[in-house]
């Protein structure tokens, strides 16, 4: 007589339990595991970040009145409790393990990790809220509730995150604040002041005096010429909107040499400073009206800030940083007004003209950017060339993720530094991507278009690949994501809180007696 089935076909009460033995065991293995690979010290075996725990032990998650400890994985999963958790720290355990048996932490660029753009990525903003459910606790100021209001209003929209405002709560950097403070005015040079502006009666480089205060900087003869503004169809990584190539004359002007320095434009703060107690729409008139005064007193300048405009990084000889396009014409306007001379920022030609130093290459040095680029599959293998590109331009791999001073690179064929490298810097023309197209195969002098939304910005700065910063390589300003976490209303009409690598540089128009000589 046969016996179809085996053992568990006439037991199928052991199967069940077997079934249900083997279940708890796994769940329980699995609780196991995540626990114990989910504890501060277990993170901190991999993650060798040189100060991620004191840092992390000076911050308000761990050093707090109420004696609230938030761990490492509160803030770098998800919410506890779904599969998105659980895929997550699989997927980012992996990730961490593959780069801790593989890669050098020595070469791990650590303050680019600080950076809010890195942050967004590692951590989750629903693990926020899972915490902080009322974003209007007692005791809360005045400026925080309006803070989270603006969030609460502009989360979607503006895909904001606690970070965005909040970036140090996890890990203390001494440098940040997102709150409206007072900007340093303290100058690096307080030698004795000029009592004029410098004469200049000649079409040659020329030292400019700021009267008033101990402030002088170096203006560069910039010859007229004719060149060839944009790039061929053939230059690796151009964009559209940096074509079709024409034939552009500009006349000869002065170009300052370096981008505009904290230590110039705090001498300007110093003598227009506001206190934001006037309407932004007041001021404006009031300074549009003032283009035309013979009183540098009727130039209002600078509210205070919404954050630490210098990052930290220090003032002096760097350049100063993350004030808007408006800011930076006022300040052309007040420089006029104090020199006598005819200050402005320069338009789209001429900055190409000056970058180009005479050349028609992407860079005014030997090198493509193919072979100074970080981007491709073949850089997972072989690095980029940075020896020629290292001594011109602050980018992304020489720069250790901040501005530096001029002297860190030589000068073009011009004698200016810092053209293609370190902040973008401001053009006085609206852009258009089409601006080249409607212009013509050959003008003199071009303006660019007679309105628009967003302003030109020109050169890369100090995050940028060597790809996007070829002298023909065109970008705009970002108005509404650059005041996105600035929860003023009205928003600043002078700072941005969300760029860093934005400055400017002058240019001079020489009278035409000056230029006949």
């Amino acid at each position: 007589m046969s016996r179809k089935g085996g053992f568990f076909k006439g037991h199928p009460g052991f199967v069940f339990i077997l079934g249900g033995v083997l279940g708890v065991l796994v769940m329980v293995y699995t609780n196991k595991v995540l626990h114990d690979t989910g504890t501060d010290e277990y993170c901190q075996s991999c993650h060798v970040h040189p100060h991620a725990v004191d840092s992390w032990k000076l911050s308000s998650h761990y050093n707090n009145k109420s004696g609230v400890k938030v761990h490492c994985i509160d803030c770098h999963l998800p919410p506890k409790g779904d599969w998105q958790y659980f895929k997550t720290k699989s997927c980012t355990g992996l990730h961490d393990l593959w780069a801790y048996w593989t890669k050098d932490s020595a070469d791990f660029n650590w303050d680019r990790k600080k950076e809010l753009d890195y942050a967004v990525n590692i951590v989750y903003n629903e693990s926020c809220k899972e915490c902080h459910v009322n974003l209007f606790p007692k005791g809360l100021s005045s400026d925080g509730g309006t803070a989270h209001l603006y969030y609460e209003e502009n989360e979607t929209k503006l895909d904001l995150q606690c970070i965005s405002c909040h970036l140090s709560v996890g890990h203390y950097d001494p440098n940040y604040k997102h709150a409206k403070t007072a900007i340093t005015t303290q100058l690096s040079n307080n030698g004795p002041k000029f009592t004029e502006p410098a004469r200049v009666e000649k079409f040659e480089n020329f030292t400019e005096q700021v009267p008033g205060t101990p402030i002088a900087f170096d203006m560069v003869a910039v010859p007229g010429g004719t060149f060839k503004m944009g790039s061929p169809a053939s230059e690796k990584f151009r964009h559209e909107d940096e074509g079709p190539v024409r034939e552009v004359t500009v006349s000869p002007f002065f170009m300052g040499k370096i981008e505009v320095t904290w230590d110039e434009y705090l001498a300007f703060r110093l003598q227009t400073e506001s206190e934001g107690r006037i309407a932004p729409s007041v001021i404006f008139e009031r300074n549009r009206l003032a283009m035309d005064a013979e009183s540098v007193d009727a130039i209002s300048g600078p509210t205070p800030p919404f954050g630490s405009p210098d990052q930290g990084w220090g003032a002096g000889a760097r350049p100063a940083i993350t004030m808007t396009h408006y800011s930076a014409e006022i300040y052309c306007l007040w420089l006029s007004k104090i020199t006598g001379k005819k200050y402005r920022l320069p338009t789209e030609a001429e900055w190409e003209y000056a970058a180009r130093g005479g050349t028609e290459t992407p860079y005014f040095f030997e090198g493509s950017p193919k072979k100074f680029s970080s981007q491709g599959w073949l850089r997972k293998f072989f690095d980029p060339d940075t020896a020629v590109i290292n001594s011109y331009a602050v980018y992304a791999l020489n720069s250790d993720m901040r501005t530096q001073e001029p002297k860190r690179v030589k000068e073009n064929p011009f004698g200016l530094k810092n053209m293609l490298g370190n902040v973008m810097e401001y053009c006085a023309d609206w852009y258009a991507e089409d601006a080249y197209a409607k212009s013509g195969a050959s003008v003199t002098n071009p303006k660019g278009p007679e309105t628009g939304e967003e302003h030109v910005v020109r050169g890369g700065n100090y995050t940028n690949d060597a790809a996007d910063i070829r002298a023909a390589a065109r970008s705009h300003t970002y108005s509404v994501d650059w005041l996105k976490t600035d929860p003023q209303q009205p928003k600043s009409i002078w700072w941005f809180s969300d760029i860093k690598g934005i400055g400017f540089r002058v240019v001079c128009e020489p009278d035409d007696a000056i230029i006949q000589k």
